[in-house]
């Protein structure tokens, strides 16, 4: 049986992989449709508000009114500097990657089912006419693929110091 509840967010973004407008820092109101999978037992299989009770604190907590950004983004480093500087606390939700809607699927999809819960799809809104649907099908393939990436990315860096350290001496 799918249960389906729907949350939303604001938060700010860019992806300054792109050569467009989507480069500059913008924002969004962010609807994310979340379709639970679950299993009746008794009268009723789950009630809505235990998905509530985890699902709407973690957006409010760690998305809304904050900012998405790649810790790759040379702007990512300057707002460190600005918090160190000022003591100010910006609401950050770092990705290791550009801030995509697609990324943002895979992150939200991973955080979901972290808290216990089984999605079978979870949609995300990013603009009046564009919507995502990632399937579990697709949250596999990711893991699949971030995973060869990050040991990827692991291998790189093992190299660098080994070459930083035969330079050395």
């Amino acid at each position: 049986m799918i249960i389906q509840k729907q949350y939303k967010f604001y938060a700010a973004h860019r992806n300054e992989t792109l050569q467009d407008k989507c480069s500059n820092l913008h924002g969004h109101r962010y609807g994310v449709k979340c379709h639970f999978e679950v299993e009746r037992d008794g009268d009723i299989s789950t009630l809505f508000g235990d998905f509530d009770a985890k699902v709407e604190p973690w957006l409010k907590e760690h998305y809304d009114h904050g900012m998405l950004i790649n810790m790759h983004d040379p702007l990512y480093e300057s707002l460190q500097r600005h918090m160190a500087r000022t003591g100010e606390t910006l609401r950050l939700n770092v990705f290791d990657g550009p801030t995509s809607v697609e990324n943002l699927c895979h992150k939200l999809f991973t955080e979901i089912t972290q808290m216990g819960f089984r999605l079978a799809l979870l949609e995300v809104q990013e603009t009046d006419t564009s919507v995502v649907s990632y399937t579990r099908e697709d949250w596999v393939a990711d893991n699949r693929y971030f995973g060869k990436q990050a040991a990827d990315c692991r291998l790189a860096d093992s190299a660098l110091l080994a070459n930083t350290s035969a330079a050395k001496q």
